[in-house]
């Protein structure tokens, strides 16, 4: 998530026969970068100094990956055969060579124009095709290199390069739309209430039902009705967009809150970050947006059990030999699974055929701490069929969003001087503060604790969803009907397994 500047340094001495050596811990992509930057200078009809040029890349105990540093090692290299090479203390490069000398696109620019600001750099080189995404960062002057003769020239001020123009304010709106609506959603008013409330304190959501109910629908449309993404969050999302390669082309700002839903087959590297060279997962691609996992029994257990950790910390650490990582996990979990492997158990127009001992194992494939972490659990029915062929639509995405904004701005005054930024995000401290209920409401509350045989956890989190509640309506405390309302979420998953 943070890039490291990585000083390049060149030094020629005589041999016979020419040879170029990178040291400095490169990995197999850095050191065939030599045949790359040598036929790049010499299609560019650059000078290239005979001998053994030995590159070193400082700090030399940091490990270099990716063919990222080409530009920056032919532009020292064709430095190190001039007599009185260009300044470019205050400049800094990235960039891969292809063979005639283009400059190709790389990963994870944001990162590098970010850290390259607050080093001091007044220039940045980058390749053309990503100057649009350095150039969101304000304070650096951001110049697309097409060649490396055309880049080599800028330096020795033989060329001018206009800087790369950007305006980030109507970039960023342009990229605010949505296809989808939940006024096309059927029915499912509850399902709805659910969804809002979800979205509205940043909780996690548990959706139950038969196949062909809309869970996946309803899943899909979340993003609309999300607050819209302050240019920091939309960059502190870029950036793991950009480290990740998954930034098309010619987009240069993720604006829209990501929703992700990976297969149930996918790995633990795959879900919570690392592999090889580690990298996010999927939980910290939808950083500040939606995580869905569709059919939730049908992914390994040991796979949902590392989300437990994400789930409560908002983020990812990777231990490796090689050091630590920290990933950035605050997404919102929405899950759904059917009450049985036919789909159909407690359906009162189809009959289920799962004998009990299969219907136990398939519940049994998730833990009760990783239920104890999702706040809301709320069962789909089957749509009526009044309501599937009536011409009237439901709620829009619109309305649902005012009241949820309204809601996040109560609850961003709340949170002013804390580090929490959503009522699911509240600790044990700021439970206390905000979350105080009437004699009533603790009536309530306690009944259902001792008939229901909730967990600690699942009492602050009823208290938690009380206090979104109280928020969507405007309340300064939580009444007994929040208390109800935010009980109710938490029992469907006792009463269907258990």
């Amino acid at each position: 998530m943070e890039a490291v500047e990585v000083e390049v340094e060149v030094n020629v001495h005589g041999s016979e026969k020419p040879l170029v050596v990178i040291v400095g811990l490169p990995d197999a992509a850095v050191r065939e970068s030599s045949q790359r930057v040598t036929s790049a200078i010499v299609a560019s009809a650059l000078r290239l100094e005979d001998g053994t040029k030995t590159v070193n890349l400082a700090p030399a105990d940091l490990r270099k990956e990716g063919p990222s540093f080409d530009l920056p090692i032919a532009l020292a290299m064709v430095g190190a055969a001039e007599t009185e090479p260009p300044s470019t203390t205050d400049c800094a490069v990235i960039g891969e060579l292809a063979l005639d000398g283009t400059v190709r696109s790389v990963k994870g620019v944001l990162p590098i124009a970010i850290e390259a600001r607050r080093r001091g750099r007044r220039r940045l080189l980058v390749p053309e095709a990503n100057a649009t995404e350095a150039a969101i960062v304000e304070g650096i002057e951001v110049y697309p290199v097409r060649n490396l003769n055309q880049a080599w020239r800028f330096l020795t001020g033989e060329e001018s390069i206009a800087p790369h123009q950007l305006d980030r304010a109507a970039l960023f709106a342009g990229r605010r739309r949505h296809e989808t609506d939940f006024d096309e959603v059927k029915g499912q008013h509850h399902v709805k209430r659910a969804l809002e409330v979800a979205v509205a304190g940043g909780h996690n959501l548990l959706m139950i039902g038969p196949p062909g109910t809309g869970k996946s629908m309803l899943a899909k449309r979340l993003p609309t009705i999300m607050p819209d993404m302050s240019e920091e969050e939309a960059i502190e999302v870029t950036k793991i967009q950009s480290i990740a390669g998954l930034l098309d082309p010619g987009e240069s700002l993720v604006a829209a809150r990501p929703f992700r839903s990976p297969h149930h087959t996918i790995s633990d590297a795959g879900l919570l970050g690392g592999g090889t060279n580690p990298g996010p997962g999927e939980v910290s691609l939808a950083h500040l947006g939606v995580l869905f996992l569709d059919e939730l029994p049908e992914f390994r257990r040991q796979t949902l059990e590392v989300l437990r950790q994400p789930l409560e910390d908002g983020q990812v650490t990777i231990s490796r030999a090689a050091g630590t990582l920290t990933f950035p996990a605050r997404s919102m979990l929405v899950a759904a699974l059917n009450p049985c492997p036919c789909g159909f158990y407690g359906d009162l127009k189809r009959e289920c055929r799962c004998s009990p001992r299969k219907i136990e194992q398939y519940r049994q494939r998730i833990s009760g701490p990783l239920l104890d972490r999702i706040d809301l659990h709320v069962e789909v029915p089957l749509v009526d069929y009044r309501e599937l062929s009536g011409n009237g639509g439901g709620e829009s995405s619109a309305a649902m969003r005012d009241r949820i904004s309204a809601a996040r701005e109560v609850q961003a005054g709340r949170f002013e001087r804390s580090t929490a930024a959503t009522n699911a995000a509240m600790g044990p401290r700021e439970v206390r503060a905000h979350c105080q209920l009437d004699a009533e409401g603790a009536g309530f509350l306690e009944q259902a604790m001792e008939t229901l045989n909730f967990s600690a956890r699942a009492h602050d989190r009823i208290l938690k969803v009380a206090r979104t509640l109280a928020d969507l309506d405007g309340s300064e405390a939580i009444a007994a009907n929040h208390v109800l309302e935010a009980i109710q979420y938490r029992t469907l998953d006792r009463n269907l397994f258990h």
